[in-house]
């Protein structure tokens, strides 16, 4: 879905209108969230948002592989498989799969890490641990109950925060903030800006650690595309921050096309694009999720090698910190 725009105002007419359904929605969402969840038999990380749409839990699922393999673990992502058409519960396989089938974002981790894909999370953990997993890290589902977590790593954009402090639909927000913040066991605050401000604060009087990030570009995809004249396109949760990314770079940006979150691109859209940057002989870039949802779609994958990418990954201020978080938890949980 595209985020509407008043969700990232102060507080406005519409959403005051839609503030009692939001109030609906949230009690549904927080009674949810108080139940009691199944066990995995295995740790089980979840990596999540307060809000819908994105902030950069992808590369901070990728962080976190990394950082397990470090400590001899052997991670699975389970992921819904959102916008894909199979229930699972299933391995993906990059080479079988589409995005249509399994979702972008876990086709695009596929290719570094195991991810099982499944609307049944307890199904997607079962699978995971008799293939092989020692940890479970849960793509989202924060605000699902049905997997006993231990550990919610909440990921928050340092710019954007959580906009008019809404919940759906008068603003970002999928449940109340305090019962979210409650059960937050580190915040991951990601990227400049002010706009996690109070947030940071509540979670730190908690006592739970604040983690600090940002997104680093591969240098080799900068190169690739430092000097040129670029039309950018993006179908992610905030394609401004992928266009701002470009131009700190040093890229030139001429033109820029922003498309709902997980958009499901038609030929004529990618036709359209290579025209007009044909036309205007501007180089073509976009995100990796979106190119992963470009090369698994047969009537697509002619157009991906005349479209760039940026690659990113994400540093933490304070990788020990994070080594730290993360080894007292896998004892805690094993110590159950």
């Amino acid at each position: 879905m595209r985020e509407p725009a008043f969700w990232y105002r102060p507080p406005s007419l519409l959403s005051r209108l839609l503030a009692p359904l939001g109030a609906i929605y949230g009690a549904i969402t927080a009674r949810r969230m108080s139940r009691a969840g199944a066990s995995a038999g295995i740790p089980v990380f979840c990596v999540g948002n307060y809000h819908l749409g994105g902030a950069g839990k992808t590369p901070t699922t990728l962080a976190l592989v990394k950082l397990l393999r470090e400590l001899g673990e052997q991670p699975f992502v389970v992921s819904r498989g959102y916008g894909g058409t199979q229930p699972g519960p299933l391995r993906v396989d990059p080479a079988s799969h589409s995005a249509a089938d399994v979702g972008d974002e876990p086709l695009m981790l596929a290719s570094n890490v195991s991810v099982i894909v499944s609307r049944d999370r307890v199904a997607g953990a079962s699978l995971a641990r008799t293939s092989g997993a020692s940890v479970v890290l849960l793509d989202d589902g924060f605000q699902n109950p049905a997997l006993a977590k231990d550990a919610s790593l909440i990921v928050i954009d340092a710019a954007r925060g959580i906009g008019n402090g809404g919940v759906f639909p008068a603003g970002p927000l999928r449940a109340p903030l305090e019962p979210q913040v409650a059960r937050t066991n580190a915040l991951i605050v990601i990227g400049e800006g002010d706009a996690a401000r109070d947030i940071t604060a509540e979670v730190t009087r908690r006592g739970a650690p604040v983690l600090r990030a940002r997104l680093v570009p591969d240098q080799a995809s900068v190169g690739r595309l430092r000097g040129q004249r670029v039309l950018a396109f993006a179908g992610i949760g905030d394609p401004a921050r992928f266009f701002a990314t470009l131009r700190a770079c040093g890229v030139d940006v001429i033109e820029q096309r922003a498309f709902a979150d997980h958009h499901p691109f038609t030929p004529d859209e990618i036709g359209r694009l290579v025209s007009d940057a044909t036309a205007k002989t501007l180089k073509l870039v976009t995100t990796e999720k979106d190119m992963a949802r470009i090369r698994s779609d047969a009537r697509l994958e002619a157009y991906a090698d005349r479209i760039a990418t940026l690659a990113v990954t994400l540093a933490f201020d304070d990788e020990t910190m994070l080594r730290n978080f993360v080894t007292a938890r896998l004892a805690k949980a094993r110590a159950r």
